[in-house]
């Protein structure tokens, strides 16, 4: 018997955006899923518009997995978690240990498959950065919803995520937000279905 996947399911109890008043609550299920899309989109564009070579199917796994050693840790605010240098190192830490302790609820077979997509083992620097704008791409999605239901604590969250996105320096990261994001602060009347 393992109990993997019945562990991963708890993702849909761990709420992000901790310190922030939440007109909508976020859970890691939720956002996992928004990252793995926007991270398939990201190696979609790369492949289609820049004449890349990317795995969008393998990134967009990245994205389901990427936060999954939150079951065991829980959501860390990123203040504190990259408040200095020794705290990101023990939160690095903690989190190679959650993603070992993960992947031992795994069959023996399956830990080879699993593993890398835990401890982001394997992944290459871009896979790695794609996988980051999709992340901060989510966020800076959370803050427009958020702004658009009337909740002004989310201004400064979504005007520090977008510099972090353009800092990134990422091409697709720039194509998704130009393109893309500004129809998250439309109605669904506006987005013209």
């Amino acid at each position: 018997m393992s109990s993997f996947f019945a562990m991963i399911s708890r993702m849909k109890y761990i709420n992000r955006w901790g310190l922030m008043n939440n007109k909508r609550t976020e859970n890691l299920s939720e956002h996992s899923l928004e990252v793995a899309m926007i991270a398939h989109c990201l190696a979609t564009l790369g492949n289609v518009r820049l004449n890349k070579t990317l795995d969008a199917d393998h990134i967009a796994v990245m994205g389901l997995f990427h936060d999954c050693t939150e079951i065991i840790t829980g959501d860390m605010p990123t203040p504190i978690k990259y408040y200095n240098e020794e705290i990101r190192r023990s939160y690095k830490e903690i989190e190679q240990i959650a993603a070992y302790e993960l992947t031992e609820l795994l069959p023996e077979d399956m830990k080879g498959v699993y593993e890398p997509l835990l401890n982001e083992v394997g992944n290459t620097e871009y896979e790695t950065k794609l996988l980051k704008a999709a992340d901060k791409i989510a966020a800076y999605i959370k803050c427009v919803d958020e702004i658009r239901m009337g909740n002004d604590e989310f201004l400064t969250a979504r005007d520090s995520t977008e510099k972090a996105i353009k800092e990134l320096r990422l091409p697709e990261a720039d194509m998704f937000m130009a393109e893309f994001a500004p129809s998250y602060g439309l109605t669904v009347y506006e987005q013209k279905l």
